[in-house]
Protein backbone atom coordinates (compact mmCIF):
# COMPACT_ATOMS: atom_id res chain seq x y z
CA UNK A 1 0.00 0.00 0.00
CA UNK A 2 1.04 4.02 -0.46
CA UNK A 3 1.43 6.10 2.21
CA UNK A 4 -2.07 7.57 0.92
CA UNK A 5 -3.53 4.25 1.02
CA UNK A 6 -2.19 3.12 4.78
CA UNK A 7 -3.87 6.79 6.08
CA UNK A 8 -7.01 5.78 4.80
CA UNK A 9 -7.23 2.08 5.87
CA UNK A 10 -5.97 2.59 9.11
CA UNK A 11 -9.48 5.18 9.45
CA UNK A 12 -11.57 3.07 7.86
CA UNK A 13 -10.44 -0.10 10.19
CA UNK A 14 -10.55 2.58 13.53
CA UNK A 15 -13.93 3.13 12.44
CA UNK A 16 -15.02 -0.26 12.26
CA UNK A 17 -13.33 -1.63 15.67
CA UNK A 18 -14.89 1.50 17.06
CA UNK A 19 -18.86 0.70 15.86
CA UNK A 20 -18.73 -2.78 16.95
CA UNK A 21 -17.64 -2.27 20.19
CA UNK A 22 -13.85 -3.46 19.65
CA UNK A 23 -12.58 0.35 21.15
CA UNK A 24 -14.58 2.62 22.87
CA UNK A 25 -13.34 6.48 23.96
CA UNK A 26 -9.91 7.26 23.14
CA UNK A 27 -8.59 3.85 24.04
CA UNK A 28 -6.50 1.78 21.15
CA UNK A 29 -4.13 2.66 18.88
CA UNK A 30 -3.56 1.53 15.31
CA UNK A 31 0.10 1.78 13.51
CA UNK A 32 1.60 1.23 10.29
CA UNK A 33 5.03 0.43 9.09
CA UNK A 34 6.57 2.46 5.94
CA UNK A 35 9.59 1.44 3.89
CA UNK A 36 11.13 4.97 5.47
CA UNK A 37 9.40 5.26 9.26
CA UNK A 38 5.59 4.74 10.52
CA UNK A 39 1.92 6.29 10.52
CA UNK A 40 0.03 5.91 14.32
CA UNK A 41 -3.00 7.10 15.45
CA UNK A 42 -2.38 10.92 17.44
CA UNK A 43 -2.36 10.24 21.50
CA UNK A 44 -6.18 10.70 22.50
CA UNK A 45 -8.05 10.24 19.58
CA UNK A 46 -11.32 8.32 19.39
CA UNK A 47 -10.51 5.20 16.46
CA UNK A 48 -14.03 6.11 15.45
CA UNK A 49 -13.12 9.41 14.50
CA UNK A 50 -9.97 9.44 12.85
CA UNK A 51 -8.82 12.34 10.09
CA UNK A 52 -6.06 10.63 7.60
CA UNK A 53 -4.20 13.81 7.75
CA UNK A 54 -4.10 14.03 11.44
CA UNK A 55 -2.44 10.81 11.46
CA UNK A 56 1.13 11.16 12.98
CA UNK A 57 3.95 10.56 10.99
CA UNK A 58 7.49 9.55 12.09
CA UNK A 59 10.71 8.48 10.47
CA UNK A 60 12.59 5.41 10.97
CA UNK A 61 13.97 6.75 14.22
CA UNK A 62 10.78 7.54 16.00
CA UNK A 63 11.10 11.57 15.13
CA UNK A 64 7.76 12.79 14.38
CA UNK A 65 7.41 14.79 11.13
CA UNK A 66 4.04 15.33 10.74
CA UNK A 67 0.51 14.93 11.87
CA UNK A 68 -1.10 15.39 15.30
CA UNK A 69 1.28 14.09 18.82
CA UNK A 70 1.90 10.45 18.12
CA UNK A 71 0.42 7.95 20.58
CA UNK A 72 2.68 6.58 23.40
CA UNK A 73 3.04 3.99 22.58
CA UNK A 74 4.45 4.02 19.26
CA UNK A 75 7.70 2.61 20.97
CA UNK A 76 6.41 -0.42 21.89
CA UNK A 77 4.69 -0.91 18.32
CA UNK A 78 8.67 0.10 16.91
CA UNK A 79 9.90 -2.95 19.35
CA UNK A 80 7.15 -5.23 18.06
CA UNK A 81 7.85 -4.52 14.21
CA UNK A 82 11.52 -4.95 14.87
CA UNK A 83 11.08 -8.14 16.66
CA UNK A 84 8.15 -9.83 14.58
CA UNK A 85 9.74 -9.14 11.30
CA UNK A 86 13.00 -11.32 12.39
CA UNK A 87 9.82 -13.81 12.21
CA UNK A 88 7.63 -12.42 9.40
CA UNK A 89 8.99 -10.46 7.06
CA UNK A 90 5.70 -8.75 5.85
CA UNK A 91 4.83 -7.43 9.06
CA UNK A 92 3.33 -4.01 8.64
CA UNK A 93 0.50 -3.38 10.87
CA UNK A 94 0.22 -3.83 14.64
CA UNK A 95 -3.35 -2.89 16.82
CA UNK A 96 -3.96 -2.18 20.40
CA UNK A 97 -6.91 -2.18 21.19
CA UNK A 98 -8.85 -2.89 25.31
CA UNK A 99 -11.14 -5.52 24.28
CA UNK A 100 -13.58 -6.23 27.12
CA UNK A 101 -13.28 -10.14 27.03
CA UNK A 102 -9.51 -10.03 26.63
CA UNK A 103 -9.19 -7.80 29.37
CA UNK A 104 -11.92 -9.58 31.71
CA UNK A 105 -9.44 -12.66 31.37
CA UNK A 106 -5.96 -10.98 32.40
CA UNK A 107 -8.03 -10.16 35.92
CA UNK A 108 -8.38 -13.55 36.29
CA UNK A 109 -5.31 -14.70 37.91
CA UNK A 110 -3.70 -14.98 34.15
CA UNK A 111 -1.13 -17.83 33.28
CA UNK A 112 1.24 -17.98 31.08
CA UNK A 113 -1.05 -17.75 28.02
CA UNK A 114 -4.00 -15.92 27.56
CA UNK A 115 -6.16 -18.82 26.12
CA UNK A 116 -5.95 -22.39 25.40
CA UNK A 117 -6.68 -24.07 22.09
CA UNK A 118 -10.02 -23.62 22.41
CA UNK A 119 -10.99 -23.78 18.33
CA UNK A 120 -9.25 -24.86 14.96
CA UNK A 121 -9.72 -21.19 14.10
CA UNK A 122 -8.00 -19.88 16.99
CA UNK A 123 -5.02 -22.04 16.69
CA UNK A 124 -4.99 -21.30 13.12
CA UNK A 125 -5.77 -17.71 12.64
CA UNK A 126 -3.98 -16.46 16.39
CA UNK A 127 -2.00 -19.03 17.53
CA UNK A 128 -0.16 -18.11 20.92
CA UNK A 129 -0.92 -15.51 23.34
CA UNK A 130 1.78 -14.71 25.42
CA UNK A 131 0.36 -12.75 28.87
CA UNK A 132 2.40 -9.67 29.60
CA UNK A 133 2.71 -9.05 33.39
CA UNK A 134 1.36 -5.88 34.01
CA UNK A 135 3.37 -2.44 33.31
CA UNK A 136 1.48 1.15 33.13
CA UNK A 137 0.70 1.98 30.11
CA UNK A 138 3.27 3.41 27.90
CA UNK A 139 5.92 1.67 29.87
CA UNK A 140 9.14 0.93 28.39
CA UNK A 141 9.57 -2.33 30.31
CA UNK A 142 6.32 -3.75 28.58
CA UNK A 143 7.49 -3.21 24.85
CA UNK A 144 11.13 -4.92 26.19
CA UNK A 145 8.72 -8.36 27.66
CA UNK A 146 6.73 -8.19 24.32
CA UNK A 147 9.93 -8.18 21.92
CA UNK A 148 11.45 -11.12 24.63
CA UNK A 149 8.25 -13.29 23.93
CA UNK A 150 8.31 -12.51 20.36
CA UNK A 151 11.77 -13.66 20.22
CA UNK A 152 11.52 -16.65 22.43
CA UNK A 153 8.23 -18.08 20.47
CA UNK A 154 9.81 -17.47 16.70
CA UNK A 155 13.21 -19.49 18.31
CA UNK A 156 10.81 -22.01 19.14
CA UNK A 157 8.86 -22.46 15.22
CA UNK A 158 5.77 -21.09 16.98
CA UNK A 159 5.79 -17.62 16.28
CA UNK A 160 3.07 -15.43 17.30
CA UNK A 161 1.02 -12.27 15.89
CA UNK A 162 -0.62 -11.38 19.45
CA UNK A 163 0.73 -10.70 22.86
CA UNK A 164 -1.79 -9.58 25.78
CA UNK A 165 -0.69 -6.36 28.24
CA UNK A 166 -2.02 -7.88 31.40
CA UNK A 167 -5.27 -5.29 32.51
CA UNK A 168 -4.98 -3.42 28.88
CA UNK A 169 -5.43 -5.40 26.31
CA UNK A 170 -4.05 -7.20 23.13
CA UNK A 171 -1.57 -5.75 20.81
CA UNK A 172 -1.93 -7.82 17.34
CA UNK A 173 0.24 -7.45 14.31
CA UNK A 174 0.20 -9.18 11.02
CA UNK A 175 0.60 -7.71 7.44
CA UNK A 176 -2.25 -5.17 6.63
CA UNK A 177 -4.90 -3.54 9.13
CA UNK A 178 -7.36 -6.03 7.61
CA UNK A 179 -5.43 -8.99 8.34
CA UNK A 180 -4.71 -7.63 11.80
CA UNK A 181 -8.47 -7.10 12.50
CA UNK A 182 -8.92 -10.48 11.88
CA UNK A 183 -6.79 -11.60 14.27
CA UNK A 184 -7.76 -9.27 16.89
CA UNK A 185 -11.46 -10.47 15.59
CA UNK A 186 -10.79 -14.34 16.40
CA UNK A 187 -8.64 -12.97 19.35
CA UNK A 188 -11.63 -11.27 21.36
CA UNK A 189 -14.35 -13.91 20.00
CA UNK A 190 -12.24 -16.84 21.18
CA UNK A 191 -12.08 -14.82 24.71
CA UNK A 192 -15.77 -14.33 24.90
CA UNK A 193 -16.37 -18.17 24.33
CA UNK A 194 -14.13 -18.45 26.93
CA UNK A 195 -15.68 -16.56 29.85
CA UNK A 196 -19.47 -17.36 28.40
CA UNK A 197 -18.37 -21.34 29.28
CA UNK A 198 -17.07 -21.14 32.49
CA UNK A 199 -13.52 -21.35 32.90
CA UNK A 200 -13.65 -22.98 36.43
CA UNK A 201 -12.19 -26.55 37.39
CA UNK A 202 -16.00 -27.68 37.25
CA UNK A 203 -16.92 -26.45 33.93
CA UNK A 204 -13.80 -25.85 31.75
CA UNK A 205 -13.89 -26.85 28.12
CA UNK A 206 -11.55 -29.34 26.51
CA UNK A 207 -8.69 -27.95 24.63
CA UNK A 208 -8.10 -29.43 21.24
CA UNK A 209 -5.33 -32.18 21.95
CA UNK A 210 -2.12 -32.46 20.39
CA UNK A 211 -3.43 -34.99 17.21
CA UNK A 212 -6.01 -32.01 16.43
CA UNK A 213 -3.75 -29.45 15.97
CA UNK A 214 -0.70 -31.82 14.30
CA UNK A 215 -3.30 -31.77 11.54
CA UNK A 216 -4.19 -28.02 11.50
CA UNK A 217 -0.51 -27.72 11.49
CA UNK A 218 -0.22 -29.86 8.29
CA UNK A 219 -3.25 -29.46 6.85
CA UNK A 220 -3.79 -25.12 6.73
CA UNK A 221 0.24 -24.83 8.60
CA UNK A 222 -1.60 -23.51 12.03
CA UNK A 223 1.35 -21.88 13.97
CA UNK A 224 0.70 -23.39 17.26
Amino acid sequence: MTESQSREEICRIGRSLFERGYVHATAGNISVRLDDGFLITPTDACLGFLDPAKLARLDAELNQTAGDRASKTIALHARIYGAATRFDAGTRCVIHTHSTHCVALSLREPGEELLPALTPYFVMKVGHVPVIPYQRPGAPEAAELVAQAIERYGAQGTPIRAAMLERLGPNVWHETPAAAMAVLEELEETAKLWLWSGPTAERRPQALGAAQIDELRRSFGARW
